[in-house]
């Protein structure tokens, strides 16, 4: 399961340094800190908007189906507004938001949550199947 730095939790696309070879579903938890330079970005502050920001919590399930390099010196530009330079860049689809966030401790790059979290998260969306 990836950290995603906050506040960009909300958007299809992630950002590493490195590919990433799995695909499927996953969690989606953000940083125990909010980015707050990233808080001035104008697409950002769009984005989060009316939002309550939940830090070092389980907050929503997508599934990965793509990883790519960075593209935005490729005929047809960068993927995605959100897209940054020299990163990889995870595609998600089907992403569900939790109803509640579960506070869980996370790490940097893909880890596994202990079983009580995927519990959790089993829960409150009864109807996930991978």
């Amino acid at each position: 399961m990836p950290n995603v730095p906050h506040p960009l939790k909300r958007h299809g696309l992630r950002k590493r340094s490195a590919a990433l070879d799995k695909r499927g579903l996953l969690l989606i938890h953000t940083a125990k800190q909010l980015d707050r330079p990233a808080l001035r970005d104008p697409l950002v502050a769009t984005a989060i908007r009316g939002h309550d920001l939940e830090t070092g919590a389980v907050i929503a399930v997508a599934r990965l189906t793509d990883c790519h390099p960075d593209c935005h010196d490729s005929a047809d530009g960068p993927c995605s507004p959100w897209a940054q330079r020299e990163v990889h860049h995870l595609v998600l689809s089907e992403v569900q938001a939790l109803p509640m966030a579960l506070p869980c401790i996370g790490a940097l790059g893909p880890w596994r949550p202990p079983r009580n979290v995927l519990d959790q998260v089993l829960l409150q969306l009864p109807d996930l199947r991978p």
